[in-house]
């Protein structure tokens, strides 16, 4: 895979992948066939700079973060570990059990020793590393995991469901050993372990009543203030040793624009630029380093289909998705710029299949299935929900101008944040249309799917239920190899195509930036930074 053609690119050294979120304000652009686009080139998915040119490291140095999603509370269960909603932050304190590493394609330990898998990927053992410890000097054994894994899954957070619905069971036949076992068997069963679960927290977190973030990561709390500064120190007894930062401090930060020009003046030192693809190709061009994301079902448009919904007829489906140009979003939101597309895995994922596309632009075929649920008595009316903040509002006003157009009656109506509008998506399913987003991981491409497509996940809040997507979701699950994973998912977009869970605008670009004096940050799942093994240029 190639990163897009730069103007004026120096040296980019280029690592491909082998082996939900609600996001209203996300920008909505796409094209009639499925394809990515941009204005000068396409995206995909790796490091970008010279990571091996750095000299030796040195001791010393705050790196100063800023945040896309600054955490509300440190307790991994209440808070999405994800590199936009504080997954950096949480990785910092409590560290995760393995992380992907993307120059070798591969899990690979990160708090455990060791991984390793039998019965065919279905049965799981994890080694602890001797001599880990809590940052309150209590040791990471396996009943200490055990307890922490049981804790993550009893709260039905994020992954949580995944886990329930793929464990079979969690055995500690000795101090540093944790067997799992699953309901079937699963390859990619280690980006749980990377994910919230593996976030490891101390069973003392909770021995006063109220929740302590004590973990076993290379940093611990000195001053966590919402919505202000969460402040780190580096762990002397850290089992991988004292991280030679001299501290981690993480900031919110207001836009895109603003947090690039924060680390060009010095103010930041790294940050994660999401979605405004002007800013990501200027911090590009600008000499910034740090790992380019593209991540499908970035921008989707969430259609309950429950029974009294407009949705529920899959002929009204079908004209929303057929009726919408995402073309005419891209140049409505953000001028043309970034990628777009209707396909669930776009043009620089692994995943992605020029044969198999999603549902593409046709105002005639859309208004001629409207006519027909028209003349079974639907009135034509529909209620779309957005936040009300400007890139939102036009992505709303572009989807309500389509859609009239057609035959529709569309009202707007517009959330004041994004609780009010998780709360009316999510807990009240009070709307007919409601812009969404799923950030599929292509390194796991189950994950995000069955948050979306399972009959019984949580996260799915268009009420999509069919049995026959389900027996696809439990297909990619099992399959043993990439060309089995790629026959699963081509299988998923062809139903999703037919069936019409939600319709796809684009996907998302995500950088996380560093400037070129940071070395040894690794990206591991879904942009959660590990800084470890960082150090910074005096």
């Amino acid at each position: 895979m190639l990163h897009r053609l730069w103007r004026g690119w120096r040296s980019v050294a280029v690592v491909s992948i082998g082996a939900l979120a609600l996001t209203a304000c996300a920008s909505a652009d796409g094209q009639d066939s499925g394809d990515v686009s941009n204005v000068s080139g396409a995206y995909s998915i790796g490091y970008v700079g010279d990571r091996a040119d750095g000299g030796d490291p040195v001791d010393g140095g705050v790196v100063t973060y800023g945040s896309y999603g600054f955490p509300a509370t440190l307790d991994p269960t209440k808070t999405l570990m994800a590199g936009s909603t504080g997954g950096t932050e949480l990785a910092a304190i409590y560290d995760t059990l393995v992380r992907f590493d993307f120059e070798k394609s591969q899990y690979v330990p990160q708090l455990a020793a060791g991984l390793s898998s039998s019965d065919e990927a279905q049965t799981w053992t994890v080694t602890l590393r001797d001599g880990a410890t809590f940052s309150d000097g209590t040791p990471v054994d396996s009943a200490a995991v055990k307890w922490s894994l049981d804790r993550y899954a009893a709260a039905k957070r994020d992954v949580a469901q995944v886990w329930t619905n793929s464990v079979a069971s969690v055995e500690t036949p000795d101090a540093k050993t944790v067997v799992i076992r699953l309901q079937r068997p699963w390859t990619d069963f280690p980006v749980l372990l990377a994910a919230g679960p593996g976030v490891i927290v101390a069973p003392s977190s909770e021995a006063s009543g109220s929740f302590t973030p004590i973990g076993a990561g290379p940093f611990t709390v000195t001053r966590f203030a919402p919505n202000e500064v969460l402040e780190l120190a580096p762990r002397a007894d850290y089992v991988g040793g004292k991280p030679r930062l001299a501290g981690l401090r993480f900031v919110p930060t207001a836009n895109a624009q603003g947090m690039f020009e924060s680390i060009r003046s010095g103010e930041l030192n790294a940050g994660y630029l999401y979605r405004n693809t002007e800013v990501i190709d200027s911090a590009i061009d600008s000499g910034l380093e740090g790992y380019l994301d593209l991540q499908g079902l970035g921008a989707i448009g969430t259609i309950n289909q429950r029974e009294g919904r407009p949705g529920a007829d899959v002929r009204v489906r079908r004209a929303i998705a057929l009726g919408v140009d995402p073309e005419a979003l891209n140049q409505r939101v953000s001028g043309g710029h970034g990628p777009s597309g209707s396909a669930m895995f776009p043009d620089g994922s692994q995943w992605h299949n020029e044969e198999v596309q999603g549902v593409g632009y046709d105002p005639d075929e859309a208004r001629a299935l409207l006519s027909q649920a028209k003349a079974d008595g639907y009135d034509g009316k529909l209620t779309y929900v957005a936040i009300n903040e400007e890139a939102s509002r036009q992505g709303a006003l572009a989807v309500q101008a389509a859609l009239n157009s057609i035959g529709f009656d569309v009202e707007v109506v517009y959330a004041n944040s994004v609780t009010d509008l998780t709360r009316r998506v999510y807990v009240d399913r009070d709307f007919d249309i409601a812009r969404s987003g799923a950030s599929l991981i292509d390194a796991a491409p189950l994950l995000r799917l069955y948050g979306s497509l399972g009959s019984t996940s949580n996260n799915n809040a268009a009420g999509y239920n069919s049995p026959e997507m389900d027996a696809l979701l439990v297909k990619l699950q099992t399959a043993g190899d990439d060309d089995a994973k790629q026959s699963a998912i081509d299988d998923i977009q062809k139903l999703a195509d037919e069936t019409v869970p939600y319709a796809v605008w684009a996907p998302s670009v995500v950088y996380t930036a560093w400037t070129p004096k940071l070395h040894g940050a690794n990206v591991s799942i879904d942009n959660v930074v590990l800084f470890d093994e960082a150090w910074m240029e005096p």
